[in-house]
């Protein structure tokens, strides 16, 4: 009988277990930051893939981008960071994403709370070192498009992209009524933080764990670039999707399961 009893407890408590593990891995919290001349709408098609899988997942915002109206005057480098920082809150156990120049923000992002990120997640992104910025990493990439359809606007502080470039960098493998859309709502992009040097420790940035996700087919940052970038970094995993720069755009279920792959 006390035996009966004992293999009762103990599977009671596998199935307790169990459970609980299950409970663990569902609360697991996924951010998504977006990158330049963007917002978190692009994101949608994958924030549903992650959902159905029972993550949670939050679609930062940055300020200036999107419905956001805030001045460019006062956005900063700091400013993304803290705005991700407040959409991460309290929660631990944190998969950071971000694209292209948000490779900077979740970067800076994870030097200052080391201890809420479980990965970093680089998605056809820029992959800082300590006092580099987005310009001057932008700047060693010979393969990149961007150049030839960037302009700056200091007086107003604003990085600009004309209309002629936005398929040709970001969607050339999206959809015609994506492209058209996109166009027709295109915006400028706040200067200051893609000219501000990341600060970045060792002790801090370097003890998170971190995977990039290459985009084979990539006019804004070269496909090669992103391998010289994670070739000198301390990244251990890395996937490849055949697409443009925007993925989450064309090939939305196949970057879900890679960012599912890449914070095991």
């Amino acid at each position: 009988m006390k035996s009966t009893i004992l293999i009762l407890f103990f599977s009671i408590m596998s199935v307790a277990s169990f459970s609980q593990a299950r409970t663990t891995k569902q609360m697991e919290t996924i951010v998504l930051v977006h990158g330049a001349w963007s917002d978190a709408t692009a994101w949608d098609a994958v924030v549903g893939n992650l959902k159905a899988k029972g993550h949670e997942v939050v679609a930062v915002n940055l300020p200036g981008h999107g419905t956001d109206t805030a001045s460019f005057a006062g956005i900063s480098l700091q400013s993304y960071v803290d705005a991700v920082k407040t959409a991460i809150g309290d929660k631990k156990n944190v998969v950071l994403v971000g694209h292209s120049m948000a490779g900077i923000v979740i970067s800076e992002v994870a030097e200052q709370i080391p201890g809420q990120i479980k990965e970093l997640v680089y998605l056809a992104a820029y992959l800082p070192k300590n006092g580099e910025s987005l310009l001057t990493l932008a700047q060693k990439d010979a393969g990149s498009h961007t150049g030839k359809y960037l302009q700056i606007d200091k007086d107003h502080g604003a990085a600009i992209i004309t209309k002629d470039g936005i398929v040709d960098v970001f969607l050339e493998d999206a959809p015609k009524n994506v492209q058209d859309y996109v166009i027709a709502n295109w915006k400028t992009e706040p200067l200051a933080p893609l000219a501000t040097p990341a600060t970045l420790t060792d002790a801090n940035y370097g003890s998170v764990k971190k995977a990039y996700i290459y985009t084979a087919k990539d006019h804004a940052i070269s496909y090669p670039y992103q391998q010289t970038m994670v070739q000198a970094s301390g990244v251990k995993k890395t996937f490849l999707l055949d697409s443009s720069h925007t993925p989450f755009i064309s090939v939305p279920n196949k970057l879900a399961a890679d960012i599912l792959a890449a914070s095991k």
